[in-house]
């Protein structure tokens, strides 16, 4: 892992330490802007040991500095990828650590050099980054900023190597950029989304990560073509608004297909018409798929991480025209195994990233397709709790209970 050196500016006297409530609705901006190069004291659910449950306490967080840009969040919704890291399955587990990736909030203030944003901008929180920059950003192909891509071992801000947050003058490590499980969090520029000042924060944050994901996958990957057959891997948060994204294209035929059978009847409310169980059959999947769609699929979105299911999504797609898209993230030392004519024939095998948006300026769109009722988000929020419920949520997700559960900060 990094070595960090962590200066004094953690060990602030209380004079210049501001307390916060986090009231979950916010209309005095200016206000709420005078926190400006103070440090904030809020609520925070800490991570203190791998599946230890969350520990809510108080930390102070340091304002923004360079590129830097102090939000206050509103809500948050868990993702699986939480748990994950939550677990210590993640690379070289970091504790203690802030959790929380999506999520909506305001903008309190804002570090030198920050155009883009002002205090009491509504925004998304994003994982990922745009620099607007690198080669990546300038791309019209391409998501995968260079400096501000996915990291998920770093535990403090690219500036200078140092966490902004703090307890007792002792460092606490950020997560994914992000760090949404506290009221107030800090975030490099490029990795803040600002979104419609009317769109209901309490609905919208769960934009910020999974469903974008699924449905990018399909709407700016797959492309599925009106009254097209499309197959989706993985009926969970990701494979749902990849299946909701065939229903957008016009998809006549969407085909989910997972291995847990109880998830056939939420699968219907997203646009899946058709179910598969692989363990149903005594023949691999893709040939079940090839025998109901006369040769195969014409698109299929893979979203469980599962190599043997990747391997399938691609050999399930039709000849001349079969578009197989992945975007489960695979263990590290996995393989991906195919015969190469399978190639030849004139398969297509594509992966995606964040669906292929680009963070700034892509998914302040995702939200006006809300906003316009082009498309639903309520379907996928099954739980809401209050920060100091938090526990509850990740109870829900390991059972199988939730999609998304949305945590008031506030509260």
């Amino acid at each position: 892992m990094y070595a960090y050196k962590y200066l004094p500016f953690f060990l602030h006297s209380a004079k210049h330490t501001i307390r916060s409530s986090c009231a979950p609705k916010i209309h005095n901006y200016s206000k709420m802007s005078s926190t400006a190069g103070q440090v904030i004291r809020c609520k925070a659910a800490v991570a203190w040991e791998a599946e230890k449950p969350l520990v809510i306490d108080d930390v102070e967080v340091a304002p923004p500095q360079k590129m830097e840009v102090r939000v206050k969040i509103h809500f948050t919704s868990l993702c699986h990828t939480d748990v994950y890291f939550w677990e210590a399955k993640g690379q070289n587990p970091l504790f203690p650590r802030i959790l929380g990736h999506e999520a909506g909030g305001i903008v309190e203030s804002v570090g030198e050099g920050v155009k883009e944003l002002k205090p009491g901008d509504k925004v998304l929180t994003i994982f990922t980054g745009e620099c607007g920059e690198c080669r990546h950003c300038k791309s019209a192909e391409s998501n995968m900023c260079d400096l501000l891509r996915i990291n998920t071992e770093r535990g403090a801000m690219i500036s200078d190597g140092k966490p902004r947050f703090s307890k007792d003058g002792k460092p606490i490590y950020h997560f994914l950029g992000t760090s949404t499980f506290s009221q107030y969090t800090v975030l490099h520029a490029g990795c803040v989304a600002k979104i419609n000042p009317e769109a209901p924060l309490d609905k919208v944050c769960v934009l910020s990560c999974g469903i974008s994901t699924g449905m990018g996958a399909t709407l700016n990957v797959a492309k599925p073509t009106k009254g097209s057959t499309v197959a989706v891997f993985g009926l969970g948060t990701v494979g749902l608004a990849a299946a909701e994204g065939a229903r957008i294209a016009g998809a006549s035929r969407i085909i989910g297909i997972d291995m847990n059978p109880n998830r056939f009847k939420e699968a219907t409310k997203f646009g899946v018409t058709e179910f598969v169980n692989p363990k149903d059959h005594n023949k691999p999947v893709q040939e079940v798929l090839a025998e109901m769609t006369d040769g195969g699929v014409d698109r299929c979105i893979e979203c469980t991480g599962n190599v043997g299911a990747m391997i399938s999504a691609f050999e399930c797609v039709h000849d001349g025209w079969g578009v197989a898209v992945l975007v489960g993230v695979p263990n590290k030392d996995d393989s991906f195994k195919t015969n190469p004519i399978n190639l030849l024939n004139e398969r297509t095998l594509k992966g995606t990233f964040f669906g292929n948006y680009k963070p700034r300026t892509d998914i302040p769109g995702v939200v006006e397709k809300y906003m316009n009722k082009e498309m639903e988000v309520e379907k996928f929020i099954t739980h809401k709790v209050n920060l100091s419920d938090i526990n509850k949520a990740f109870d829900y997700m390991i059972r199988g209970e939730s999609l998304r559960c949305i945590i008031d900060m506030g509260a």
